[in-house]
């Protein structure tokens, strides 16, 4: 939808805070999804044949492994690199030493190693579930008595590494893993004999920052023993009861001292469990209960082979995991004893896990996956025409951005209607629309409302920076793709993470947003004087928008004039008049409609006449009716096209007039072509009678190359939009007057 994309460093993704050093250490096993093996990975390690990757790091791989009994195993291997530095195999011995010596029925056990190879490997037995924090992430906290199945077994295998001289040192939510029967502790990468210290500096901090003792945030580390696990094994349960940190988030040294120093948030923790875990969460390691009493404490019954302690939605990650495991080639055991791939043809049947290891059993589970549909290819499809699948929409239609949400819904329900109307149609389309309100609080739920509806192929939306932040690790969990063209907050996507691995963004990142202003002001005017002003309402989209603004003056050789402004806009007045006093030649607004709309006034009253431009939480009718005449003149870029002066949007002009009376708002057309984008996809997926796979359409989309009615799309890797995406309007008697994209970088020197 846009020229080419500006190169150079990606402005706005400086980390908050830099985790808490920890020896290295190969990636630990991941549950997320299968990934496709790359042409330098090995096909066999150790007899384990490899079947894809399940995770990445700097020091290693995490691949699927068989055995050729059909066991499957999670085969961590390091790189030779790493394993040629000093103390690494020690390191990385110990790590199999300690996971050997725990025998519990919850935690992981090691299957083989051989640390000594040239590229050190050990396999653990695979379990297909998520993580704790993948399935709180996704579906919320966990009700009562599934939190305490979940700390019961946990304590258990506590108290096996603490039986086996150990100390565990890192429990967390991603490192306890959810099965059908009952949840199982992994990674001993930094587990460590009770007193050890030889290979731990003495002022390290080890461990998970949020989940550790204060004594390992002291890095106390004589004090280190089995009741720091304890401590951490009570800040599990009260995530897993709530769904955050009892010691909240944020900035790493931040978390530590409230740590040590703090009473813990409990609030919303059940009340049967606030005594045990005000217990676990004690300051002083000795008055916390052994893992033992905290196990005798929960009371509550093994869940064995049933599934009914874990919620509904998180059984069904389990099982859709499960079947995609079963789906693999070759998958099935191929030694006698076993029952032959062609004996077993319904795929209605899960991976469970027996005595800690993972097995195939037929008919294990079924009762779960049949809850939610059954096997989805056993099931004969009916004819092309009567077939009916969902496109989802989650917007906020209720609230501050109400006239985007609505809009956007609009361009859905045209797309849809348009295919719906096709002759030769292969299926029908229908329309189910969430209101999140705008508010975060409710965007996780409106969300699983959304990917708990196996016809929902797919979502446009969410309309906002923040309900999109929200309800995007429920949509990455279902693998459920989601084309936003309106919520430009960086931190939705985040590779590292992985986050938004479902998403696809048709606008640019905030920070794009801004450096496309900053060289519109370089573009249209001689300034070498610009004033930048951060008011810190929306804290984050207005730090984006600074980021992005300065990085496109610097890369045009100018250096802003920056002032911050509290939340409110409180000493805006006073703000503007020095920086008008100082020499500012042109303004540009970082921050939200309301503070606009004074600034508006304030400079129009202070004869400031140079360029005022502001971004895209400010376009909108708020700032036009709010400043008035004040507005005339100013600079407002968004990412969004005026339809009426596109000619390919003809189409879409037309059936808008016959469906609601008027031309399309502002943001319906981005709304219509990322449908029809979505559309196209679904129907290539739908060939050959198949029901369409939702989860491989994001990756799919990711590669598109789309003419749609409002310009061409093309997306990176990661799902951004490629290019400026940015158009720029003038206010001019009210209105918003169209103008011209913004440039893709500052003009080239001799350059106006």
């Amino acid at each position: 939808m846009s020229p080419a994309a500006p190169t150079g460093d990606q402005p706005g993704n400086e980390p908050e805070g830099a985790p808490a050093p920890v020896p290295p250490r190969p990636p630990s096993p991941a549950s997320g999804v299968l990934q496709h093996l790359l042409p330098s990975d090995p096909s066999v390690i150790a007899g384990y044949r490899l079947l894809g990757r399940l995770g990445a790091g700097g020091m290693g791989v995490v691949y699927l492994g068989r055995t050729d009994n059909g066991e499957l195993a999670a085969v961590k291997v390091t790189h030779a690199d790493q394993a040629d530095q000093p103390d690494f195999r020690a390191r990385f011995r110990r790590e199999v030493e300690a996971a050997r010596r725990v025998v519990s029925p919850w935690a992981v056990p090691v299957t083989g190693a051989d640390p000594d190879a040239p590229e050190p490997w050990m396999a653990t037995a695979f379990v297909p579930g998520p993580s704790l924090g993948e399935a709180v992430a996704a579906h919320g906290p966990l009700p009562e008595r599934s939190v305490r199945v979940l700390g019961a077994a946990v304590a258990r295998a506590l108290a096996a590494v603490h039986a086996a001289g150990l100390v565990h040192r890192d429990v967390k939510p991603g490192n306890v893993l959810l099965a059908v029967d009952g949840p199982r502790l992994i990674d001993f990468g930094i587990a460590r004999t009770t007193g050890e210290t030889a290979l731990t500096a003495t002022d390290m901090v080890v461990g998970t920052p949020g989940f550790l003792a204060p004594e390992q945030a002291e890095a106390r580390t004589d004090a280190i023993g089995p009741p720091a696990d304890v401590f951490a094994l009570g800040c599990l349960l009260a995530y897993a009861a709530t769904g955050r940190p009892p010691f909240g988030t944020g900035a790493v040294d931040a978390l530590m001292y409230r740590t040590v120093h703090d009473e813990p948030d409990l609030g919303g923790v059940p009340a049967g469990l606030l005594d045990l875990l005000r217990a676990c969460l004690a300051k002083d390691p000795a008055a916390r209960p052994a893992a033992e009493g905290v196990a005798a404490g929960l009371v509550e019954d093994a869940p064995g082979g049933a599934a009914d302690w874990l919620p509904a939605p998180v059984v069904r990650t389990i099982a859709e995991r499960s079947a995609r495991m079963l789906a693999l080639p070759e998958i099935d055991a191929t030694t006698a004893g076993l029952a032959p791939a062609a004996a077993a043809p319904n795929r209605r049947r899960f991976l469970t896990l027996a005595a800690g290891g993972a097995v195939l059993v037929a008919g294990a589970g079924a009762a779960a996956w049949a809850a939610f549909g059954g096997d989805e290819k056993s099931k004969a499809l009916p004819p092309p025409r009567a077939r009916k699948w969902t496109i989802g929409v989650q917007a906020d239609l209720s609230g501050p951005a109400k006239d985007i949400g609505r809009a956007q819904e609009r361009g859905v329900r045209l797309a849809v209607e348009r295919l719906n109307a096709r002759k030769d149609k292969p299926f029908t389309l229908d329309v189910k629309v969430v209101d999140d309100g705008g508010d975060r609080s409710r965007a996780l739920a409106a969300a699983r409302t959304l990917t708990g509806d196996r016809d929902v192929l797919g979502i446009v939306g969410p309309t906002s920076d923040y309900t999109a932040f929200t309800a995007l690790p429920a949509y990455d969990e279902a693998r459920l793709p989601v084309l936003t063209v309106s919520a430009g907050l960086n931190l939705l996507i985040n590779p590292d993470a992985p986050q938004g691995v479902s998403i696809v963004r048709a606008c640019p990142m905030h920070p794009f947003g801004a450096m496309a202003l900053a060289y519109y002001v370089q573009a249209k005017t001689r300034s070498r004087r610009p004033g930048l002003l951060q008011e810190r309402t929306d804290d984050t989209y207005s730090w984006q928008y600074v980021v992005g603004a300065n990085f496109g003056f610097k890369q045009g050789g100018i250096v802003p004039t920056p002032r911050v402004i509290p939340g409110g806009a409180k000493q805006l007045e006073r703000v503007l008049g020095e920086m008008v006093e100082a020499g500012m030649d042109a303004y540009l607004h970082a921050g939200l409609a309301p503070s606009a709309i004074r600034a508006a006034k304030t400079l129009d009253a202070l004869g400031f006449r140079g360029m005022r431009i502001t971004g895209q939480h400010v376009f909108g009718t708020e700032f036009l009716t709010g400043a008035g005449k004040a507005a005339e003149g100013w600079i407002v870029g968004a990412p969004v096209v005026d339809p009426t002066t596109r000619k390919e949007a003809a189409e879409l002009i037309a059936a808008h007039r016959t469906a609601y009376g008027t031309v399309p708002a502002f943001y319906t057309g981005e709304a219509y072509d990322v449908t029809n984008l979505l559309v196209q996809y679904v129907e290539q997926a739908a060939k050959g009678g198949q029901r369409p796979d939702r989860t491989t359409l994001a990756p799919q989309i990711r590669k598109a190359k789309y003419a749609g009615a409002m310009g061409g799309y093309t997306f990176d890797d990661d799902g951004n939009l490629n290019g400026v995406g940015t158009f720029m309007y003038a206010v001019e008697n009210g209105r918003y007057k169209p103008l011209e994209f913004a440039p893709s970088g500052p003009p080239k020197a001799g350059g106006s």
